[in-house]
């Protein structure tokens, strides 16, 4: 076993770490203060070549493998877990279910934009009847000759105000034994009878873009059908096994920021005459953070590792992105009660990652989903 990362992933390591904090910190608390989306953060990505990493260099990618994925989510979320999820949810939703299953053409004609950063990627999955009953989905796509008519809606969609067209599921018809057959479409943002919205008003992630889709007799094209009829609940499941890696390293960044905050600013105040950080009790709170970050990343990095070796990972990226999410809660939470008063104040930044953090107990399958999938991988 070697825990080495390769010359590449180090370099990806490097260039994300001086691009966060040099780009992407700077604005952090101020753009969460004010909810404003990082545009020109994203515009500078993309000359970095960052928005395809790993995808190959053919489309307009990186070229590089899931495990430099989770390391870029994590640099960036350690400094802005906006930025982070944005990221992520770009590459393995929207990117990605392209990447899987898109036809020659239809990579030649989606996929390569997004990876050279000309829109952002998004998927719609999540409607308001069904979230973690995903198969519950009432948005329908009925065949009109040459054409499908989508109508339905979806919510908590990333990015969406920022994509040109987007993935999204759709009831087409009924299998033999009666349930929904469920397809994905490929849909353009500016299609009539298409409609974002972004008035979410929410507990963190403020400059990340979260939107409601709205659908009256969207027309597109037979040719946008994503893959086979039928097979979007499974190209569903596959890209959410992505997406845990990409939750779970965004977990594990911003645990390490609000310990690295937390640590610091336990060397520096002073009480009863000493740093805060020569007292046993502190010292024990972040012992334990680091530890459990240790860990968590591990499980992140394995279950990457997994998928580039074209192995099953989908229990380990559960259980990757379950620890990861609720030790991320449990960190910042220490990192706050560390801080004292000045932790519940906005211009500390651990009040920030602690709202930022609960997100990934939810997005991507919630905790209690999460233990559904590892109970059925280990033979419940």
């Amino acid at each position: 076993m070697n825990f080495d990362l390769t010359e590449e992933q180090k370099m990806v390591r490097k260039l994300m770490r001086d691009f966060a904090e040099g780009e992407v910190a700077p604005g952090a608390d101020e753009r969460d203060r004010t909810k404003t989306f990082p545009v020109e953060i994203f515009r500078k990505m993309a000359d970095l070549n960052l928005m395809g990493l790993p995808f190959p260099e053919e489309y307009g990618g990186g070229g590089a493998d899931s495990i430099s994925f989770a390391i870029a989510v994590e640099e960036l979320s350690r400094v802005c877990a906006s930025t982070g999820i944005t990221y992520s949810a770009h590459i393995s939703l929207g990117c990605a279910p392209l990447y899987l299953f898109g036809s020659e053409e239809q990579k030649q004609k989606y996929l390569i934009p997004l990876c050279k950063g000309e829109s952002l990627g998004a998927f719609g999955l999540t409607e308001p009847n069904a979230g973690s009953d995903a198969g519950g989905t009432r948005t329908t796509a009925i065949r009109d000759g040459d054409d499908w008519v989508i109508n339905g809606s979806k919510c908590f969609i990333t990015n969406a105000s920022f994509a040109k067209y987007l993935a999204l599921t759709a009831v087409t018809g009924k299998k033999e034994d009666g349930s929904p057959e469920i397809s994905a479409l490929i849909v353009p943002t500016d299609a009539k009878g298409f409609q974002v919205i972004d008035n979410y008003v929410k507990m963190g992630l403020h400059s990340s873009n979260t939107t409601e889709l709205i659908m009256e007799n969207v027309r597109v094209p037979h040719e946008n059908i994503l893959g086979k009829i039928g097979e979007g609940f499974k190209q569903f499941l596959i890209t959410l096994d992505g997406g845990r890696i990409g939750i779970g390293a965004m977990a594990v960044g911003i645990a390490q920021g609000a310990y690295e905050a937390a640590l610091q600013y336990a060397k520096e105040r002073k009480q009863f005459g000493h740093p805060i950080s020569k007292f046993q009790a502190i010292q024990h709170k972040l012992a334990d953070m680091a530890m459990n970050i240790e860990v968590a990343r591990n499980m992140v990095y394995k279950a990457a590792w997994l998928k580039d070796q074209g192995r099953k990972f989908s229990k380990e990226a559960a259980m990757a992105k379950l620890f990861a999410s609720e030790i991320a809660m449990r960190v910042c939470d220490q990192a706050v009660q560390i801080h004292g008063g000045y932790g519940y104040m906005h211009e500390y930044r651990v009040e920030r990652f602690f709202r930022d953090a609960k997100l990934t107990e939810i997005g991507e399958g919630t905790s209690e989903i999460q233990r559904m999938v590892i109970a059925r991988e280990i033979g419940c």
